[in-house]
C-alpha cells in the first residue's frame, strides 16, 4: 500500500512530539527547563559525527542510529527503571510504538527505521555499543552541564553513578573521563 500524505503528516507530528516530551529523569530530579527526547537525540547525532576516522564504525549508521533510537518515545513516554514497567514491558510497547511509527511513511524508510531501533536495543553490532555508550554518555554531560549552570554542585551524582564503569568505547572513555575531571575542577573552585 502506498504511504499516504495523511500518515506522513502523521509521522511527522509524532517525530515533532518528541521535542515536548522532557526527559524524565532530569524532571524527577526537579532540573530547571528540561531537555526534551528530541534534544537529547540531536546531541548524540552530533556526537556521533565525532567517531575517529580508522576506529571500524559506519559513521553515517551511527548518526542514523542516536536519531532513532528513542524514536518510541513519541508514544510511549520516556520511561525510566524507576517507573516500575518491567524491561519486557518496556521493550514490547516501544517495539509496538515503532512499528507502528514505521507502518505510516514509505515501507522502505520504516523498515529501516525499525532494524536501526532493533539493532540498538540488540547492541548486537559495533555500531549499537558506540550509540549505546554515547546515550549514557550525553546523559553524564547533561547532568555536568545542569550542575555547573544551575548551581547545583555534585546534586546530580546519581546519574554519574548509574553509568560508572559502563563505558567501552575507548573515545567515549576519555571522553568521560574528562568531565569527571572538569567536575572534579569545579567542585574544588567551589569549596
Amino acid at each position: 500500500m502506498a504511504t499516504s500524505v495523511k500518515s506522513t503528516i502523521e509521522f511527522m507530528r509524532l517525530v515533532g512530539q518528541l521535542k515536548r516530551v522532557k526527559r524524565t529523569g532530569w524532571v524527577n530530579s526537579k532540573v530547571e527547563e528540561p531537555e526534551s527526547v528530541a534534544d537529547h537525540m540531536y546531541r548524540m547525532a552530533v556526537l556521533a559525527m565525532l567517531i575517529p576516522e580508522g576506529q571500524g564504525l559506519r559513521r553515517d549508521h551511527c548518526v542514523k542510529m542516536a536519531i532513532v533510537h528513542d524514536l518510541a518515545e513519541s508514544i510511549v513516554g520516556d520511561i525510566t527503571p524507576l517507573d516500575g514497567v518491567s524491561k519486557e514491558d518496556k521493550y514490547k510497547r516501544e517495539k509496538d510504538a515503532m512499528n507502528h511509527i514505521g507502518s505510516l511513511i514509505n515501507p522502505d524508510v520504516g523498515s529501516e527505521l525499525c532494524a536501526l531501533w532493533q539493532e540498538y536495543e540488540d547492541c548486537a553490532t559495533q555500531e549499537a555499543k558506540f550509540v549505546k555508550d554515547l546515550d549514557k554518555f550525553e546523559m553524564v554531560l547533561q547532568a555536568f552541564e545542569y550542575e555547573t549552570l544551575q548551581n547545583r554542585p555534585k546534586q546530580l551524582q546519581d546519574f554519574f553513578d548509574s553509568t560508572k564503569g559502563k563505558f567501552m568505547h575507548p573515545t567515549v572513555i576519555d571522553w568521560v573521563q574528562e568531565v569527571y575531571r572538569q567536575r572534579e575542577g569545579q567542585s574544588e573552585e567551589t569549596s
